[in-house]
């Protein structure tokens, strides 16, 4: 039985039946993690706006959208967006709901950038006002950054945490339909958002970083010692001065230098007998090896192979002694 779309409620009523096909979105289990093409999830945003009255809002009047889909904002772009507005108008109207909580206030769908710079600008906001539930308003939210707003992989995956944590179902389909995944990259997505919110706010965006990268480090901060020094590092000057990808990058390097460094074998070197026999001795987790040279090392190699069983006996009985067993 096919599974009712719950997005279609954002629509009028009275909506075609050749208008519906664009906006039904079914998991059809694509190995991919993107399952619609940018053009199509665009169509799926513009579909909300198509026929709609546009108004006019003061910014003042606008909350933000309950679930956070940024972990910063690119100033660049911003500043792009505020010229292009500036020059020649406003050509993409916002989505806006009715606050769910506070009369006579709207919430942002999508167009939190064009508020912001409504604000600067000391304009009103073009904005389609459309009566929305919660889920209908994530799932509007994620198409629409998906489309339009390159978030980066960590962005996406928070978002689809914050979506999780609201459990709108209980097999995520909601989620998959915001943000077009198929269900093996939402439990990636799910998994990196275990990190510490700390580290995941100290990274940033990250732009360039995907999914491999993000859910490499998940692995690595299993490890209690790992996250510990994580940790300190976020809160250093070396870590905080650097772009947000390079503090990925850094974080990384730092974790896998500690690795390394810890895994360093314990090397000690001595002489016997007047320097008759050179041994070196090399301990590294549960191995332990010994090296014999000089004059007498081939004899005494020989004497202590022929007395490996009493010499391990004796340790044994030694042992006991020393622990009471």
């Amino acid at each position: 039985m096919a599974r009712k779309n719950p997005f279609a409620h954002v629509m009028e009523d009275n909506a075609s039946e050749e208008a519906r096909p664009v906006l039904d979105y079914t998991i059809k289990g694509a190995s991919k993690s993107i399952l619609n093409s940018i053009d199509e999830l665009a169509t799926r945003a513009d579909k909300l706006l198509e026929g709609e009255t546009l108004v006019e809002l003061d910014p003042d009047t606008i909350d933000a959208s309950f679930v956070k889909d940024r972990l910063e904002e690119n100033n660049q772009d911003f500043d792009d967006l505020l010229s292009a507005i500036k020059e020649r108008g406003q050509d993409s109207p916002i989505l806006v709901r009715p606050h769910p909580k506070s009369v006579g206030r709207y919430m942002v769908v999508f167009g939190h950038r064009r508020v912001r710079v409504a604000k600067a600008l000391g304009r009103n906001v073009r904005a389609v006002v459309k009566e929305m539930k919660d889920h209908e308003h994530v799932i509007a939210q994620g198409q629409e950054n998906s489309a339009r707003a390159n978030l980066s992989f960590i962005e996406r995956a928070i978002f689809a945490g914050a979506l999780s944590r609201l459990r709108y179902d209980n097999d995520n389909h909601i989620i998959m339909t915001a943000l077009s995944l198929d269900r093996a990259t939402l439990s990636k997505m799910l998994a990196v958002t275990t990190i510490p919110p700390e580290i995941l706010e100290g990274v940033g965006a990250a732009k360039s970083i995907g999914r491999d990268r993000w859910y490499e480090l998940k692995i690595l901060l299993e490890k209690p010692a790992n996250l510990d020094k994580a940790m300190s590092y976020i809160a250093s000057d070396e870590f905080k001065k650097r772009p947000s990808d390079e503090r990925f990058n850094g974080l990384v390097a730092h974790i896998k230098q500690l690795k390394r460094s810890g895994n360093k074998t314990a090397d000690k070197s001595w002489q016997l007998g007047n320097k008759a026999v050179g041994v070196t001795t090399k301990h590294s987790g549960q191995v332990f090896s010994l090296a014999l040279k000089s004059k007498d090392s081939a004899e005494f190699g020989s004497y202590l192979s022929e007395n490996l069983d009493r010499l391990y006996e004796s340790f044994r009985e030694t042992v006991a002694k020393e622990t009471g067993d």
